[in-house]
């Protein structure tokens, strides 16, 4: 086992990112418990000196006009089902490309790749469209399906696949095994670390998504929890605290995924190199 580094400088660089990335998480967070006067104070406090839970309870009990709790049950949903769905449809395009003999495989796979470079903006008319049709306007299904089908997460899973060792595979055959059952049982079972990976990537892709929710949703009831979070400012004051409080709440969902599953990540990032 690697033993950590003692280079000084590594350790202040450490630091610094570590602060770079933490410090606006922590100051949101601590504003959130301020007045609306110590708030805009300047210079700005960092502790706040008059701690109080107004923001919250104005978020969560006092305004009835913005449903917070909703918003955050529909982008909990949404987010879930997809990060799903994308691990799901992904992982099986992903294992095909790896594994099963097709004529003309790495040619199809090129294709998906560039959908990788085309800009997103491109797509939102087209499926503007499409979701019209499937009459899903105004649906969390509107922004669960469109991106469940990602060539990110077919390159990603692909690159796992193929660094797994064939024996594994190949000793389920042997067992009368099929290939459902062997990618179900045998092939998943041992990309756990890359599929929680992908799973919580699509989670914060989906949970963060602010334009794509504007295009197809209209009731206030049925926003996700970043659009629904715009409607906290007012026409002409600005209360920085119920800011502060909405940002925190969107931000603890995504902090206690990771926390959960940061074993599984730091084994998919790890293992990513393996080769068979």
């Amino acid at each position: 086992m690697r033993k950590p580094s003692r280079n000084p400088f590594f350790w202040l660089l450490m630091a610094v990112l570590s602060i770079t990335f933490i410090g606006p998480l922590v100051i949101m967070a601590l504003t959130s418990f301020k007045t609306n006067v110590e708030a805009k104070q300047a210079p700005p406090t960092i502790i706040p000196h008059e701690w109080t839970l107004r923001a919250y309870r104005q978020l969560f009990v006092v305004d009835d006009a913005s449903p917070v709790l909703s918003w955050l049950g529909n982008s909990l949903f949404a987010a879930t089902v997809n990060a799903l769905l994308v691990c799901l449809f992904a992982s099986m395009a992903a294992y095909a490309f790896a594994r099963l003999p097709l004529r003309g495989k790495n040619v199809l796979f090129a294709l998906v790749l560039s959908t990788m470079f085309v800009p997103g903006f491109i797509f939102l008319m087209p499926n503007f469209e499409i979701m019209s049709k499937l009459q899903w306007l105004d649906t969390l299904a509107a922004i669960i399906f469109p991106g469940t089908a990602g060539a990110f997460g077919v390159f990603f899973l692909r690159q796992f696949f193929i660094s797994l060792p064939l024996e594994l595979e190949e000793s389920a055959r042997m067992d009368g095994a099929g290939p459902f059952k062997t990618f179900f049982q045998i092939v998943l079972p041992n990309a756990r670390g890359a599929l929680m990976t992908l799973l919580v990537l699509s989670f914060l892709g989906n949970w963060n998504d602010f334009v794509w929710p504007i295009y197809v949703l209209f009731s206030d009831s049925r926003l996700t929890l970043p659009v629904g979070l715009t409607r906290l400012q007012g026409s002409y004051t600005i209360d920085y605290p119920v800011i502060m409080a909405g940002g925190t709440v969107a931000a603890v969902p995504v902090l206690i995924l990771y926390v959960i599953l940061q074993r599984y990540i730091i084994e998919g990032v790890a293992s990513s190199g393996i080769k068979g």
